[in-house]
């Protein structure tokens, strides 16, 4: 483990700490740093994944240069931050970006139907408000990519909303914006990843506003810790998929006695191993394959 960055300390510099991201606010500009802190179930686990904060930081950033979103990067390179910040265990994990108000909803698109969207639409026959043909199965394609928004929680879990309770919150006009938006990057992201045998089953997006009333992307952006990833050679509908994502986690949770009401199990070596293998094979594949 001695790899791991479980929690950045960067003296002088009040942090915010989110389940994987510390984040340093320095006025105008904020620098985020990736830990390899890993959570399920809304819990932080106490074994972090080695290397996995690096993992994640260079797949955002191939994404950003590829797709040529207007988005919050800054910098990736040490030099660039103030002196504090220049050290060893903060190298390949560290981003100094643009402060934006963040847009308080998750900008979710799916392609396939998973998750929470395969729970509701067993019972309701929608997925977020939006009706959906009968007798889909567990990971089909659908029709065409859905966009499904949710609250962003700070604790607990996000909360899947109808697109009319997002212009409620947020206004027509910006909801408008925000989900040809996101379609559109998720189309483009997923014709990408499919050229390199990756099927993207859905994933969700951040916006944030700045001071010019510009929207652009923020925070992470199509990794494991943000999109369901699938071997498309191994795609078969009408069960779950093995993917590259932290679903084997959860999978091994849901395996033990852990209710999940208080602090989880450390993780077992192999499954840290497994799990940190899964997140290296989806950026190679999807950025260096």
């Amino acid at each position: 483990m001695n790899d791991s960055l479980i929690r950045s300390e960067v003296p002088g510099y009040p942090c915010r700490r989110g389940k994987v991201r510390d984040v340093y606010d320095l006025g105008e500009s904020l620098i985020i740093v990736a830990s390899d802190r890993i959570s399920a179930f809304d819990w932080v686990l106490p074994t972090p994944i080695p290397g996995k904060g690096r993992i994640l930081t260079e797949l955002s950033c191939f994404w950003f240069t590829l797709l040529g979103v207007p988005n919050h990067i800054i910098s990736t390179d040490l030099a660039d931050l103030p002196a504090a910040f220049r050290l060893p265990a903060l190298v390949g994990r560290t981003m100094l970006v643009r402060k934006t108000t963040v847009v308080p909803i998750e900008c979710v698109v799916r392609g396939y139907l998973a998750g929470s969207g395969l729970k509701e639409y067993r019972a309701t026959g929608t997925v977020c408000g939006v009706p959906l043909p009968a007798g889909l199965r567990e990971s089909d394609l659908l029709p065409e990519p859905i966009f499904t928004p949710a609250t962003k929680a700070e604790t607990g879990h996000d909360e899947n909303i109808s697109f009319e309770r997002m212009v409620q919150e947020v206004g027509l006009k910006t909801a408008d914006e925000l989900r040809a938006r996101s379609l559109n990057v998720y189309g483009q992201a997923a014709e990408h990843a499919l050229g390199r045998g990756v099927i993207i089953a859905d994933t969700k997006f951040e916006w944030g506003r700045l001071p010019s009333d510009e929207i652009i992307l923020i925070d992470e952006v199509l990794t494991p810790d943000s999109s369901r990833f699938w071997p498309g050679d191994q795609y078969a509908p009408g069960r779950a998929q093995a993917s590259y994502d932290k679903q084997f986690v959860r999978d091994w949770l849901e395996s033990t006695t852990w209710d999940k009401n208080s602090p989880p199990p450390e993780l077992p070596s192999d499954v840290v191993e497994k799990t940190r293998e899964k997140y290296a094979e989806a950026l190679r594949k999807l950025a260096t394959g």
